[in-house]
């Protein structure tokens, strides 16, 4: 089961490290804008659109990410302090209370949202020429399902908890239990080499 968690984690990692680049092209874009807008006097047409495209892919797609690194905000000066069968069950009964209702509605809404937007063929008002959006709002959707399935995830993990009394390995401890064997077969590896070339004087 496990295994199947950190695959999850995995695909909405990979997916998030991805979007992350999304901040160096708004980054240039919006550099560009300033340049020409500034100093040559010739503001884009794009620009606007790309400021909020770009941004909100980056943000949408942070959130299935966040949550596989278990990252979300909550009240840790709390939480911290208590037993992992506590904050198993307490994770648990707000992921069915709050969470998935919410992102539920979400993915719900989104898809309506972006099936109305392909049928139009919608573009953004903000220019004369500007870049359809339909492609940029089916990501609600896509997001939507992608946070179901972590959160899914998540629960499975809060079951595992309170049977077993600890928390499952996580992505990020995996990560660092590897870096850790690697850096200690490093070391051992050097030990004898050093030990062979140690002057016997």
């Amino acid at each position: 089961m496990n295994a199947i968690l950190l695959t999850i984690d995995r695909f909405h990692t990979a997916v998030g490290k991805a979007a992350g680049w999304c901040i160096m092209l708004l980054t240039l874009a919006m550099s560009y804008e300033v340049f020409v807008r500034y100093f040559l006097r010739s503001p884009t047409e794009w620009a606007f659109d790309a400021s909020y495209i770009l941004y909100g892919t980056l943000f949408m797609l942070a959130g299935p990410y966040t949550l596989a690194r278990n990252a979300h905000v909550r009240g840790d000066f709390l939480y911290r302090e208590w037993s992992p069968r506590r904050q198993a069950a307490v994770d648990l009964t707000l992921y069915v209370l709050f969470f998935f209702p919410g992102i539920i509605a979400l993915a719900y809404a989104g898809y309506k949202f972006a099936a109305f937007s392909w049928m139009i063929k919608e573009h953004s008002s903000n220019s004369p020429n500007g870049p359809p959006l339909y492609h940029f709002k089916s990501l609600i959707p896509i997001v939507g399902v992608m946070m179901i399935v972590q959160g899914l995830a998540e629960c499975a993990r809060c079951v595992m908890c309170l049977r077993d009394g600890v928390w499952p390995q996580r992505l990020h401890d995996v990560e660092e239990t590897e870096r850790l064997i690697l850096e200690q077969a490093q070391s051992g590896a050097l030990a004898p080499q050093a030990s062979q070339t140690k002057d016997p004087a």
